[in-house]
């Protein structure tokens, strides 16, 4: 993969933009259709940016378009943290063994490398083509820009995170620009770039869209907290984390909303279930939601959320009192639909919460299975008799009665064993902001501050008050799991707080003793140190 995997070719764009669309596109495109082309006109960028958002949406799909429902695509944000696990039998997995499998020649790493500056490139594409275009006005083309910068600093936000130092482009690279002299633009380079790009999409962006897919101002707001933070800048990321919390648009679920409001469940779960995900569906804590349809053109995308974090209880057997062994659960709409079990809480996880927080309730965790096989029911028990998954010993490899996260359960009555989530996914939300806002007032030692904001989000949920005598980055870092766990990139949050290699070690039965130093960064890949011929590429330290 050539000049560090970031050619996108203009074929490949309009690709994307034809896999985004919620509607079909009923004119006959041209037969050859390039940037020049399609780069004339307000409609021709809103395409364009189409593309951008297909290109996000991959975030959550498989590693590489030829295989998008294997290989989490980061699925090393997830595993080897303090909070979550690989449950996965094989010796090859790395964030359970680390050592010399955390190697440059590691094939994840390289495919997450081509597409996140695969992702940039097609932002790069749209960012310099906008000023000198004479068919729009000045609103339209801010409101293009702003969009298309908050997308690139997002790529460049997983870049640092897991590579540390690393080249910065900031224009649309074709084929008359090839290059391979790369350099390595330091950290502190790079989120200079991206504060740049994040203020401008905050000027820039609308406080809410009717389109439920598109960045808001809140997702600016969000992601500047989270700089600011990394950056030890603290009063900046209280300020940032404000404007979320203080805004009404952005107000958190405290109420039981949209498609179940009349059947058990709580607030905080209403958030994650199918058809309440969106703004336009009473979810106003979203800042940013993946859209997914099922059989319209351009929806189906390879969203594998549910795959990879539903375990696989159909593949549990229970003894009867005839000490037979039956098969008594089935695939269902009702738990879920169908996952593999590649990912999983560690048992940390799963005591961090107290008794009547919501976050911690069967309508949030699969702590149970009914059996539901007519024809598979086990001696002494009977058809809809609750059997409890357990959840008391620490946590082990491949194994399928163990519980799971109930955010990303998506099943529909055409295929209850489809591969993919159909389903529109909240990739932020405001709830983290409290939690950003309460780390910043740590670090400034307001606690009594930071309490104040615990205490809000953790209301919603009817968890305990917290006072400022509580306070503590560990408390704060346990907070997050409880809001957050499977949501945020774990592994980003324990790197910024430098807690990363200690908290995973304490915590995770698996991966814990096998960490060291050099894996809070991944290797550079083999492929693009051995394809950047006109530069040294400087691999990172200890590969």
């Amino acid at each position: 993969m050539k000049s560090l995997n970031k050619i996108l070719t203009c074929a490949a764009l309009i690709a994307c933009v034809a896999s985004c669309k919620k509607s079909v596109l009923t004119e006959t495109p041209p037969q050859i259709l390039t940037a020049d082309n399609l780069y004339v006109n307000y409609a021709g960028f809103q395409n364009g940016l189409n593309g951008l958002y297909s290109q996000v949406r991959r975030c959550r799909s498989g590693l590489t378009t030829s295989d998008p429902t294997n290989d989490l695509m980061f699925e090393c944000n997830f595993a080897g943290t303090d909070n979550a696990y690989d449950n996965y039998a094989s010796t090859g997995v790395i964030y359970n063994n680390w050592g010399a499998l955390n190697n440059p020649s590691v094939s994840s790493y390289n495919s997450i490398w081509a597409y996140l500056y695969q992702t940039i490139n097609a932002a790069n594409t749209i960012i310099g083509r906008v000023p000198a275009n004479t068919n729009m006005t000045a609103d339209q083309k801010n409101q293009i820009l702003a969009e298309s910068r908050l997308i690139r600093a997002w790529c460049y936000r997983h870049l640092t995170n897991l590579f540390g130092a690393v080249p910065l482009v900031l224009t649309e690279s074709t084929g008359l620009t090839f290059k391979n002299d790369f350099t390595r633009a330091s950290v502190a380079t790079v989120q200079a770039s991206m504060e740049g790009d994040l203020l401008f999409a905050q000027q820039y962006l609308p406080v809410t869209n009717t389109n439920d897919g598109k960045v808001i101002q809140g997702t600016a707001d969000h992601y500047l907290a989270e700089l600011y933070l990394t950056e030890q800048q603290w009063a900046k990321a209280k300020a940032a984390a404000t404007l979320v919390t203080t805004n009404s648009n952005y107000s958190l679920v405290t109420n039981r909303y949209g498609v179940n409001a009349a059947l058990p469940g709580t607030p905080f779960t209403d958030m994650f279930l199918d058809g309440n995900s969106d703004r336009s569906q009473g979810n106003t804590e979203a800042l940013w939601v993946l859209q997914n349809e099922l059989n319209v053109i351009g929806g189906e995308g390879n969203n594998i959320m549910r795959r990879y974090w539903a375990n696989r209880y159909y593949s549990l057997t229970e003894k009867g009192t005839d000490g037979k062994s039956y098969s008594p659960f089935q695939v269902t709409i009702a738990d879920g639909g169908r996952g593999i079990g590649r990912l999983a809480p560690t048992l940390f996880a799963l005591s961090l919460y107290a008794s009547g927080d919501d976050r911690g309730s069967d309508f949030a965790w699969r702590f149970s299975l009914a059996v539901n096989t007519p024809t598979a029911i086990p001696k002494g028990d009977t058809l809809n008799q609750v059997i409890p998954i357990p959840h008391t010993a620490k946590e082990t490899i491949s194994n399928p009665n163990w519980p799971w996260t109930r955010k990303w359960d998506y099943a529909n009555t055409i295929n209850v064993n489809v591969t993919q989530n159909y389903n529109d996914q909240v990739l932020i939300r405001a709830g983290e902001d409290y939690l950003f806002l309460a780390e910043a007032d740590f670090e400034l030692g307001d606690l009594p501050g930071a309490a104040a904001a615990l205490t809000t989000l953790r209301a919603r949920s009817h968890a305990s008050a917290v006072t400022a005598s509580q306070v503590t980055l560990d408390f704060i870092l346990d907070e997050r799991s409880r809001e957050l766990f499977s949501e945020e990139d774990r592994r980003y949050t324990l790197l910024r707080t430098g807690t990363w290699l200690t908290r995973t070690a304490l915590h995770n039965n698996i991966a814990g003793k096998l960490i060291q130093q050099r894996d809070q960064l991944f290797p550079i890949p083999q492929a693009v140190i051995d394809a950047n011929l006109g530069a040294v590429l400087p691999q990172n330290p200890g590969y």
